[in-house]
């Protein structure tokens, strides 16, 4: 199935990430109807219309500002494990995030626990680090405090500046990184 050739395609030790297809839609769907995945994101399994709308979101940020979300899979046997990517939802947010893409994450229960998602996701700020510095000092991550398992990965590839906040009416941790600083020695 055709895939975006504005999407670059990483590689790390055990993971290639690479641009949705419609023909992800269903391992993205069924991630995102997982209770457990969606628990500490936004507490209700997501329908099969809403990760419709997700995919052609994550196609369209590639087509109109040049950065978004991967596909994880595995490099061993090429199976979905989850999407990874920066993003820029125009979320109404205090504090404001506008002007920083926005990093997340989400795997599928099975591929949680493994340091999958903190291979992923700097891989994901690293090519972030090239690409976007020039046109972005920082980006952002916005968590739901209890969810430390998150918190965790985005501060061992440098997020920081705690500040706690309030998203859709609910308290939200937002951690920030600056962009064009390689981080070394990983």
């Amino acid at each position: 199935m055709k895939t975006s050739s504005l999407v670059p395609v990483l590689e790390t030790e055990r993971l290639v990430l690479r641009g949705h297809r419609l023909a992800d839609f269903e391992d993205s769907a069924a991630m995102w109807a997982d209770p457990k995945v969606v628990a500490h994101i936004s507490g209700v399994p997501s329908t099969a219309a809403e990760s419709w709308s997700r995919v052609l979101r994550y196609i369209g940020h590639w087509q109109a500002l040049g950065y978004g979300y991967w596909v994880i899979e595995s490099k061993i046997d090429g199976a979905f494990l989850g999407e990874a990517g920066l993003a820029d939802y125009h979320r109404d947010t205090q504090p404001s995030v506008h002007g920083k893409p926005e990093a997340g994450w989400a795997l599928k229960t099975s591929a949680q626990g493994q340091g999958l998602a903190t291979e992923a996701v700097t891989a994901v700020m690293d090519w972030a680090d090239k690409a976007l510095s020039s046109e972005f000092p920082m980006a952002c991550a916005i968590f739901d405090p209890a969810h430390a398992g998150s918190v965790r990965v985005a501060e061992k590839i440098g997020f920081g500046n705690p500040v706690m906040g309030s998203f859709k009416g609910h308290k939200a941790l937002f951690l920030e990184r600056a962009l064009g600083t390689l981080l070394k020695g990983k």
